[in-house]
């Protein structure tokens, strides 16, 4: 099983005020604890996330299991500490430098937040891939891993990767900038719907409301270039990227493909009862195998 680390009552805490969740710092801004909502599964959301992306390859925050007073969360590393002379810039900062009219204060429903204008962030000159990212054949740059991040978006439903969750990671002292590793995670695999809801999906022959039909419902947090109000699909924003970059989508998709499926549920394996129950695991599983097939079919027109 997962291990659940236990943060002391009386731990040294500093807030961190950005976003909506409770979380604080420990050992001196090295390690974030970010406290669960209740009746959620953010927390396992997060780990389940973060141990997929190790299976692909791909860069991202470690998340563990942690409890601080009887509350539930997880606990992440600092991969960007002002200590070790790094800084992290968020996107709607990065977005707002390229265009002094970009509504960098906006957090939701921000319709110039493009997947285009974000893969030219990831491709301006100077702009490296990750910290220890090692490159492959048609991964091999930062906008190419960003590809990857929107496939992982798509194929574990998160509809949550808006201007705040995204960044550039700038050395000081080195004077190089990176894209951050993927982070954030919390609002994947469906951690809002109640197990009684799940159960219901899981079991009902209704095609309007069956696993299928709910996995095409995730929105993303990426818009197109129409005047429309409505966000793109997880899916829709991968494609896009496709569209940009065939080579890098092409090369994460292979990764997907050749990804045992045992490994993958061996991470439900894995995750405490108390923290994930059976049928939250296997509308999770049910999410992953159905985007998987979705996002397979990518390959097929991306070799055409």
């Amino acid at each position: 099983m997962y291990r659940t680390i236990i943060i002391p009552d009386d731990a040294p805490v500093l807030l961190e005020q950005l976003g909506t969740k409770k979380k604080f710092w420990l050992d001196q801004y090295k390690l974030l604890f970010k406290e669960v909502r209740p009746n959620t599964g953010e927390d396992w959301a997060e780990k389940v996330a973060a141990e997929l992306c190790a299976k692909l390859g791909l860069p991202h925050a470690t998340y563990e299991l942690a409890v601080w007073k009887g509350k539930r969360g997880v606990v992440t590393e600092n991969f960007a500490q002002r200590e070790d002379g790094r800084r992290l810039i968020l996107g709607n900062e990065l977005l707002f430098k390229l265009d002094p009219k970009y509504p960098e204060k906006e957090k939701r429903r921000v319709r110039q937040h493009t997947v285009r204008k974000v893969l030219a962030v990831a491709s301006l000159e100077g702009v490296n891939p990750p910290l220890g990212f090692q490159l492959s054949h048609g991964i091999e740059t930062a906008a190419d891993v960003l590809v990857g991040y929107l496939m992982l978006d798509a194929w574990i439903a998160n509809q949550d990767r808006h201007h705040e969750n995204w960044g550039l990671v700038l050395l000081t002292k080195e004077k190089t900038i990176h894209l951050a590793p993927s982070f954030d995670h919390a609002s994947s695999l469906g951690p809002f719907e109640t197990d009684a809801a799940r159960s219901k999906r899981l079991r009902t022959k209704d095609k309007m409301h069956n696993m299928s039909a709910y996995v095409e419902k995730a929105r993303s947090a990426f818009y197109g270039h129409d005047p429309s109000n409505k966000p793109l699909s997880t899916m829709d924003a991968f494609l896009a990227a496709t569209r940009i970059f065939p080579r890098a989508a092409l090369a994460w998709l292979k990764r997907l493909e050749g990804l045992p499926i045992a490994e993958v549920e061996s991470i439900f394996s894995e995750m405490p009862e108390d923290r994930m129950s059976a049928t939250s695991k296997e509308f999770a599983n049910s999410i992953l195998v159905l985007n998987r097939y979705r996002l397979l079919d990518c390959v097929r027109e991306l070799l055409k």
